[in-house]
């Protein structure tokens, strides 16, 4: 759903909001910025955590990205679930909202992360039909987000990207971009990024995400923790896409080992920089 005050396209860079940077986020004015934030922790009908997202919302535009509709999962998102997220769109009006490409619930028991599964034929009708049911149910088009990758999953029909441009072809529905889940994983399982981000269909994506992430014990395993600076790779890499694609909505993820807020502005500052340069090169 789209406010009436902003479209995506009017969106720079934005940021990923925490309850301890709240304040900082009310006060701070910058062309074209966003935040961005879970709608599990607002999925209620009072209380200070609503008031502080009304508060942001009156002066920001906000998008929602959600970690538990559980779209690959072997049944249907829940409708109680569905319902008070579409009140939520309803009260708050995002400009933007998404999901991951992950199932996290099994048998009405949520997991905490973000699950991989084999990209067969039936796995396809399933989170196609669940995206559909989705996007159905609140009244707007949503995003899917690329997964992350940390071993390989046999018995997979599709490639990642076909998997997700069909998505895209059956349901309508839009593609976020992590850039950093493209670097882990391709770390990971070793393959090549940038041909990975080729093979993203400009048309459908309506989003980017930028994190950092950390190496495991054996300092061989990259782990998409959201609790670093963005790392120069991931940066190239961004640049690299929104060359390819153009300048899309642009967001800064930091969950963890939060630093003040000033060093995530400087972050995003760097990100709108880079849009606004391909912005430029696309007038002249």
């Amino acid at each position: 759903m789209v406010s009436p005050r902003e479209t995506p396209n009017s969106l720079g860079a934005g940021l990923g909001l925490k309850p301890q940077h709240y304040q900082d986020a009310c006060t701070t004015v910058q062309r074209g910025l966003w935040f961005e934030v879970h709608p599990e922790n607002y999925l209620v009908d009072g209380g200070p955590r609503l008031a502080w997202l009304e508060t942001i919302r009156a002066r920001h535009p906000v998008s929602l990205h959600g970690v538990s509709l559980s779209l690959a999962a072997d049944s249907v998102p829940d409708t109680a679930h569905l319902r008070r997220l579409q009140a939520l769109i309803e009260r708050i009006e995002p400009v933007l909202v998404s999901e991951h490409l992950a199932w996290s619930a099994w048998r009405d028991h949520y997991h905490p992360d973000l699950l991989p599964f084999p990209r067969t034929h039936e796995a396809l009708l399933r989170v196609a039909a669940n995206i559909g049911r989705t996007q159905d149910a609140l009244g707007c088009r949503i995003a899917i987000e690329n997964p992350t990758h940390y071993l390989a999953l046999p018995g997979h029909d599709w490639s990642e990207s076909d998997f997700l441009k069909e998505l895209v072809r059956r349901t309508g529905c839009g593609l976020l971009v992590d850039v950093n889940n493209v670097f882990v994983s391709a770390h990971n399982l070793p393959s090549d990024p940038f041909a990975y981000l080729d093979a993203m269909p400009p048309d459908a994506v309506m989003e980017i995400h930028l994190a950092g992430h950390s190496v495991d014990a054996h300092g061989t395993l990259l782990i998409d923790s959201h609790d670093a600076a963005i790392n120069d790779g991931v940066w190239k890499l961004y640049q690299y896409l929104i060359d390819r694609i153009g300048a899309r909505p642009t967001l800064i993820e930091r969950d963890d080992k939060l630093p003040a807020f000033e060093a995530l502005l400087d972050e995003r500052r760097r990100a709108q920089s880079a849009l606004d340069a391909v912005l430029v090169e696309a007038i002249a």
